[in-house]
């Protein structure tokens, strides 16, 4: 079965320049059943947990087994910490499991449906001086933001766009999400993280 059957991936869904170039709603309304992870079954949830993922950044590829048997899987833990490291300022630091799991969750989600594509880190940790430098050149970042302490990830899916990867990150209701509509080839991107649930467009 896929997406596109089950009338979720149209053409104002996909992430397309077009896509990308979609005026944000109105409110943001919880996310359709399709997307809610409580109807996941627990196979789902206790099978081996690989992720594939790309650094724009830094040219990077990597798919990893990092979690197998209930146990992560350390070499893998401390390969995905240095592909979620700060880029700029040249630091690695640990991850947060939980984020990694939002990650990899969402990806696991849409291979279901035959979507299998590398999920796009566009920021991952970040140091405070690079939290900094970027408030000063005025790009959305909060000062006490989470990538600082390895618990928030931007994200990107290149088949889907902003909505529907937005509600996708929601229906785990594990932590905030934040929709950052871009117009251009690429659209936008997903903020996620381990903090409080809530929600925001920026």
């Amino acid at each position: 079965m896929h997406l596109s059957a089950l009338g979720v991936l149209s053409p104002t869904l996909v992430g397309t320049a077009q896509a990308g170039a979609q005026a944000a709603p109105a409110d943001l309304t919880p996310p359709p059943d399709l997307f809610d992870a409580q109807l996941l079954d627990l196979d789902f949830w206790v099978k081996p947990r690989t992720l594939t993922v790309t650094r724009p950044a830094s040219g990077e590829k990597a798919k990893l087994l990092y979690w197998k048997d209930g146990e992560m899987i350390d070499s893998a833990y401390q390969q995905l910490c240095h592909l979620l490291r700060d880029v700029n300022g040249k630091e690695t630091a640990p991850i947060d499991p939980k984020l990694l799991e939002i990650l990899w969750s969402t990806q696991a989600f849409i291979a279901r449906y035959g979507l299998e594509q590398p999920l796009e880190i566009l920021s991952g940790y970040r140091t405070p001086a690079s939290n900094a430098r970027l408030i000063e050149a005025g790009v959305p970042a909060a000062r006490k933001s989470l990538h600082m302490t390895g618990k928030a990830a931007d994200i990107r899916i290149a088949s889907l766009n902003e909505e529907v990867l937005g509600g996708l990150v929601r229906s785990f209701r594990t932590g905030g999400v934040g929709y950052y509509y871009r117009s251009g080839p690429k659209g936008g991107w997903i903020h996620a993280d381990t903090g409080l649930n809530r929600t925001w467009k920026g």
